[in-house]
């Protein structure tokens, strides 16, 4: 590999907490991750929202688009009776017997924008889905129709949460979440480029999130069989009170902060060949490896 192939490197879940946030501008100022996925629907999304804008454009800001996790922005009374989002197995199973109500994701999808835009004062540099809820079927429509209707075509991409079995089988880990994506994602990258929107090829960085598991000897695999525009997620974060009422994913953010801060991550990159950089500043044309979380 050469000098001036390039791995993205994505954080998820930017918003979910003031902890998680604030770990994720550490590895930002740091200049080891070259995007950020923002979850717009909670308390914590303004303010760290600002936080984003007064660090400039070092990375890409994505929305990560979320219909699993908290309370919507809109009214969502078949979707969300109770006010809360709706776990995901259960989203996968409306998805797939064709049972969600579409004109309310239509409108929350807009709402997640708005409150993105409202704040960044820009559309996002790309758009995502927490737990890759935007590749479902129904939701991938109607998530490409309100970026086709905001003109978003060669200025936002998208996350292909799938890749090819031959890239998954030689990185090897987490093989058996990186399938299931697969089978969910499946026709999502040919709807995507069909309607106009760049997206990455090659995807990596699953996780099991189980604190045992060594991030660092993982993430050598998430090197592994790049795709031509490569992108590796990853969910950085400190723990915090807000964190653990939320999600059950914690010490492991810890884990993975450490490993982006320290020497082991340039060393990795150095060694392979590949240095961090943003879809977004692709233009489309294939490079070797880049990573999202």
């Amino acid at each position: 590999m050469g000098k001036d192939q390039i791995v993205a490197l994505c954080a998820d879940d930017y918003g979910l907490s003031y902890g998680v946030s604030a770990g994720i501008l550490e590895a930002l100022d740091a200049g080891r991750i070259t995007a950020v996925s923002a979850l717009v629907n909670g308390p914590r999304w303004p303010a760290m929202g600002l936080e984003l804008v007064r660090r400039g454009r070092d990375a890409d800001i994505g929305l990560h688009f979320n219909l699993t996790l908290g309370r919507p922005l809109s009214s969502m009374p078949k979707f969300a009776p109770n006010g809360e989002f709706p776990p995901l197995p259960q989203v996968i199973r409306m998805a797939f017997k064709k049972e969600l109500p579409l004109d309310e994701i239509r409108q929350e999808i807009d709402r997640q924008f708005d409150r993105f835009e409202a704040v960044m004062d820009r559309p996002p540099d790309h758009v995502d889905g927490h737990q890759h809820i935007h590749v479902l079927p129904g939701i991938r429509t109607a998530l490409l129709d309100a970026m086709s209707a905001r003109n978003l075509k060669g200025r936002t991409w998208v996350r292909d949460a799938g890749d090819v079995l031959h890239r998954i089988l030689t990185r090897g880990a987490n093989a058996r979440k990186a399938l299931a994506a697969v089978s969910l994602a499946s026709g999502f990258r040919r709807e995507a480029r069909y309607r106009g929107f760049d997206v990455n090829d090659g995807f990596a960085g699953f996780s099991d999130f189980h604190p045992s598991f060594d991030y660092a000897k993982a993430f050598q695999s998430y090197l592994r069989a790049p795709g031509s525009r490569h992108l590796i997620m990853c969910h950085p974060g400190h723990v915090d009170e807000d964190l653990r009422k939320l999600d059950t994913v914690t010490i492991t953010r810890e884990q993975e902060l450490a490993f982006l801060l320290s020497s082991k991550l340039p060393a990795m990159l150095e060694k392979r060949g590949l240095r961090l950089g943003r879809l977004s500043q692709s233009n489309g044309t294939p490079v070797v490896a880049q990573a999202s979380a």
